[in-house]
């Protein structure tokens, strides 16, 4: 998957989740989704290279580290738990969908239960053996 594609992808499926919202906090060259006015996704290009930046459970973020070269610490960001996705071999869309949904359920579940969209723990569930 290209860049450009990577950006689309992601921002599609970031705005099919319940109460997800675009802001650009930081200009127009950042695209960044908030659920209830936290970020769980940003886009931008570094330099010159598509990226999103998710965030990612400590241990995940490690192993998608390790298994993906397209998939680095957090530009940015604590880099324990977030990742920076760039477009490459290996990176399709069942992957950026699940990264961008992962990144999503992580900050809902840290909202007060009355704030939450969704039930976290069982919102967009899918293993990767399923894969």
């Amino acid at each position: 998957m290209n860049g450009m594609t990577l950006h689309k992808t992601a921002a599609d499926c970031a705005e099919e989740l319940p109460g997800a919202q675009l802001t650009h906090p930081f200009g127009d060259d950042w695209e960044v989704f908030k659920v209830r006015g936290k970020v769980f996704m940003l886009m931008t290009e570094v330099p010159g290279r598509p990226v999103v930046i998710l965030k990612a459970d400590p241990g995940e973020a490690e192993a998608l580290r390790e298994q993906y070269s397209h998939i680095t610490p957090g530009y940015h960001m604590n880099k324990k738990h977030w990742i920076t996705l760039e477009g490459g071999d290996g990176v399709d869309e069942e992957l950026v969908r699940e990264l961008v949904t992962d990144s999503y359920r992580l900050v809902v579940a840290h909202l007060a239960k009355a704030e939450r969209p969704v039930d976290p723990h069982t919102y967009g569930i899918r293993t990767r053996a399923a894969r």
